[in-house]
């Protein structure tokens, strides 16, 4: 099993920058692709950016060029640096990982972006 505990959300204004951390704990190694995830007020959750165990990455079309996704084998994290933050970036944020047979989910960090 993995368990993942996400950490760095808060309120910043817009323009600013946060940087959101995943831990992961358990069978790290089974990992394949790990990802974030966030769900607007409202809206349907959605696929921010993801990240291969080689490295590979996708982001989507709303944070591309603004936002950064990346692994630290030796801490066992996943990191998403969020730049010039916009009020619509308010969502709460996840932190997703694939074992193949199973999907291991954060609680969520709420992100939230002033204008």
């Amino acid at each position: 099993q993995v368990q993942l505990v996400e950490s760095g959300g808060g309120l910043v204004q817009a323009g600013g920058s946060l940087r959101l951390s995943c831990a992961a704990s358990g069978n790290t190694v089974s990992i394949n692709t790990m990802a974030w995830y966030r769900q607007p007020p409202g809206k349907q959750r959605e696929l921010v950016a993801k990240i291969s165990r080689g490295g590979s990455t996708n982001y989507a079309d709303s944070v591309k060029g603004r936002f950064t996704i990346s692994r630290d084998s030796a801490k066992d994290t996943v990191d998403l640096e969020m730049n010039s933050l916009k009020p619509e970036d308010t969502a709460v944020y996840f932190c997703h990982a694939d074992l193949g047979w199973y999907d291991s989910w954060g609680q969520g960090t709420q992100v939230a972006v002033s204008s």
